[in-house]
Formats: structure tokens, C-alpha cells, sequence
């Protein structure tokens, strides 16, 4: 997710409205019309499971943005920044590694897949406020690809790139050290689909569930944290759930 956000409509902070005036909400309306509205909502209530699946159906793989207005694939939300994202599989993924690294290295989805795995189970928290618990991820251990790869000196912090062309997200080199992030694969026990960030997505355990970059590319050790693509529109750069962004959820971890 991630929010995973813009064009299509995004995990964007809810902006405080202006209380309206009761007086100018407009006509009263007549009792026939209250009555309907009322059955109709009735209606939506009963009718909403089934609508749901048959609009996540529809905008399985849905180009518009519209799928970020209603919940999927088990509570899980659509979000990009782009206006399309571009497919990637075994055949042509790359996850690339530079930046202040001795060994920069470039991993195929199936060399991941060999490295040693790790699964762990979290609830996923939006700062939206949606969460959807109990998700198992699995992949490598991103501090495994850190100490493959040889962090100099200098390096302090992680940029995280990713092949929509857009989206990009931070970590300070102690934070992606943790054993709870992944450089994940697998989500709920099944390959990584598109819509999820698939092939391979950054997850962050602890953290809101934007930290966790969908269609991941690119991991560049830096000198100084970078902030991504939504801390510099206002979201907070440590983003632990429930001590970050206003919110007191509960924690994940």
C-alpha cells in the first residue's frame, strides 16, 4: 500500500471541514422521499457484499483509480500515484541495490526467492484508518540484502524506488536493519499480485502501511534520510502505528 496515492485517489490525510449550518443544507423533504432514501439505504446494506465482489471483479486490474474508493481483497485498498503501473514477472523483474554499498548487485525474482525467506503475521495499519489483521507477508529480510551488499560508512539511511515512476519512501539504516521488515514476495500465504505491489513490495511491519512501498525497484543506501513521496506532502517520516501522523491505533507489533 502502498498509501499507497493522487490521481487516483490516495491515502491523503482527511482535511478538517468547516462545521455546516444546519439552515443552509439545503429544502426539507417530503416524507415519500425521506421513506425511499431510507429503503434504498436498506437496500445497500443487504446488497453491498454482493456489489462489492462483483466491482472488485470488475476493476481487478482497474487502470481509472476508481477501486480506491471501496475496500478489496479482503479490506485491503487500491492506491497509486501514477495513472497506470506497468506489469512485471519472473521474466523481467529487477530489484537493484546501489548507493553507498562495497557490492551493488541487481536481484531477479528468482534469486530472491532463493534466498533464505522469513514470514511473519501483523495486522496492516493505513493511516487512513482502515486495518486488516492478522496478514502474513513473506521474502527476505531486508537487512540480508543490506549486509550483502555491504553498507559503507557513510551510509545512513535507505531510499526506496519503485517502478510506477513515482513512488519512493525512507528508512534511517537502524530502522530497516529490524528483523520485522521484508523485502516481500508473498502476501496471505500467495504470490505478490499486481494490484498488492506485486511482483516484490517493501513491508514494514511497525510502521503505517504507506512505509510499505508497492512494486519495489529500487533500495539506495544514502547519506541522510530522503523523505518519500507522501512526507513530503505532510506525512510524518517515522511513521510507527499509533505514536506518528496524530493517530493512537494500536500497535502491529
Amino acid at each position: 500500500m502502498n498509501p499507497e496515492q493522487s490521481p487516483r485517489r490516495g491515502a491523503d490525510r482527511p482535511r478538517e471541514r468547516p462545521p455546516e449550518d444546519p439552515e443552509a443544507s439545503g429544502a426539507p423533504i417530503g416524507r415519500r422521499l425521506l421513506l425511499g432514501t431510507l429503503g434504498l439505504g436498506a437496500f445497500g446494506v443487504l446488497a453491498a457484499p454482493t456489489l462489492q465482489r462483483g466491482l472488485e471483479s470488475l476493476f481487478a486490474d482497474d487502470p481509472t483509480g476508481l477501486t480506491g474508493l471501496l475496500p478489496n481483497g479482503g479490506g485491503f485498498r487500491y492506491y497509486s500515484v501514477t495513472s497506470s503501473v506497468p506489469h512485471k514477472d519472473a521474466s523481467n523483474y529487477r530489484l537493484t541495490i546501489d548507493g553507498l554499498v562495497d557490492h551493488p548487485r541487481s536481484y531477479t525474482l528468482a534469486d530472491l526467492k532463493a534466498l533464505p525467506q522469513t514470514r511473519i503475521v501483523h495486522d496492516v495499519q493505513c493511516v487512513t484508518g482502515w486495518r486488516v489483521p492478522g496478514t502474513p507477508f513473506q521474502g527476505v529480510r531486508l537487512s540480508h540484502l543490506l549486509d550483502a551488499a555491504g553498507v559503507q560508512t557513510k551510509g545512513r539511511a535507505i531510499r526506496f524506488t519503485c517502478f510506477d515512476g513515482a513512488y519512493t519512501e525512507s528508512l534511517t539504516l537502524q530502522q530497516a536493519r529490524r528483523p520485522d521488515i521484508l523485502v516481500a514476495h508473498r502476501m496471505q500465504d500467495k504470490p505478490l499480485g499486481h494490484n498488492h505491489g506485486g511482483p516484490v513490495r517493501l513491508y514494514v511491519a511497525p510502521m503505517y502501511f504507506y512505509k510499505s512501498a508497492k512494486w519495489l525497484s529500487g533500495i539506495t543506501v544514502t547519506e541522510d534520510v530522503r523523505p518519500g513521496y507522501w512526507e513530503d506532502r505532510g506525512y510524518d517520516v517515522d511513521a510507527w502505528v499509533g505514536r506518528s501522523n496524530g493517530r493512537d491505533d494500536a500497535p502491529t507489533s
